[in-house]
């Protein structure tokens, strides 16, 4: 069964969208979806394996893709990297700066250097990335640039190294969108909240508890899937988005919302859920 995509076959046909941490999650899930619409993507990484496993996937599913390996946090890195696309598909019409991470801890015990290497994964490096695609190429082609944020309203505790970061790159996406819209660039952002990806599986053991109960204290009473936000993603590079800059969208079960002082959680059943995605997988932590 190919990727269950929601959007017309063929809408991506003859352009190039590069994906920052394909290698995994929602960045190898989104790279499944445009590849079957017809893009030739291009997943980068650290991890050769990973992205070497993705492209099989995709190859076999009869998507053309290709894989760079980069860290984005390295500048001439960057710049090579971009260089290379070009030199290999001639254009770059779109950018998912997808590539972060974090780690659960209390300010307190957030070490200085722990704290910018964050920083530097979660915001310098997204940083790096849409100002070489826009200088090398988009400049003066046009393209689209979607940043991937988090569920970062009203704080993320126990997080703030990367709340920092990733309301950092929140605003980085209105700075650009106004600034590079006179050469028909769009920049927009998704917030994704608490999503069943493979990146759950990268907390300590400890934090399974903690994981675990995430979906009691979101409205919809679960977690959301890779493919639910790929979808977000999809349109915001999408023809259908040509309106639409400097705008984030949420993909979050309306947790933000579920404030305790004004609605108490109460337990029902859970929405229904969209997983186009014919290869997820349901991560470990949730299976234990």
């Amino acid at each position: 069964m190919p990727y269950q995509s929601i959007f017309q076959s063929g809408m991506f046909a003859g352009k190039t969208i590069i994906i920052t941490g394909g290698g995994s999650g929602i960045g190898r899930c989104n790279a499944h979806e445009l590849a079957s619409l017809g893009a030739r993507v291009v997943i980068v990484g650290r991890n050769a394996d990973k992205l070497d496993t993705v492209r099989q996937e995709i190859e076999a599913d009869g998507g053309a893709v290709e894989t760079r390996i980069c860290d984005i946090r390295e500048e001439s890195a960057v710049r090579a990297c971009v260089a290379s696309v070009l030199k290999s598909a001639g254009r770059i019409d779109g950018l998912v700066n997808n590539a972060g991470g974090q780690y659960r801890s209390p300010i307190e015990s957030i070490s200085t250097k722990g704290f910018e290497a964050v920083v530097r994964n979660n915001l310098t490096g997204g940083f790096i990335f849409m100002r070489e695609v826009y200088t090398q190429w988009m400049k003066d082609h046009g393209g689209a640039v979607v940043n991937i944020i988090a569920d970062i309203w009203g704080g993320w505790p126990n997080f703030s190294h990367s709340a920092a970061a990733r309301g950092g790159m929140h605003t980085l996406t209105e700075c650009a969108a106004c600034e590079w819209a006179p050469a028909k660039v769009r920049v927009n952002s998704v917030a994704p909240g608490a999503i069943m990806t493979s990146g759950l599986d990268t907390y300590e053991r400890q934090d399974d508890e903690f994981i675990r109960r995430v979906p009691s204290k979101v409205p919809m009473q679960r977690f959301g899937t890779e493919a639910e936000v790929s979808s977000v993603i999809t349109f915001l590079l999408s023809p259908g988005a040509a309106y639409i800059t400097g705008s984030c969208m949420r993909v979050d079960g309306g947790a933000p919302n579920a404030r305790e002082i004004w609605w108490p959680s109460t337990e029902h059943e859970a929405s229904p859920q969209f997983n186009g995605f014919h290869r997820s997988n349901v991560p470990e932590v949730l299976q234990r």
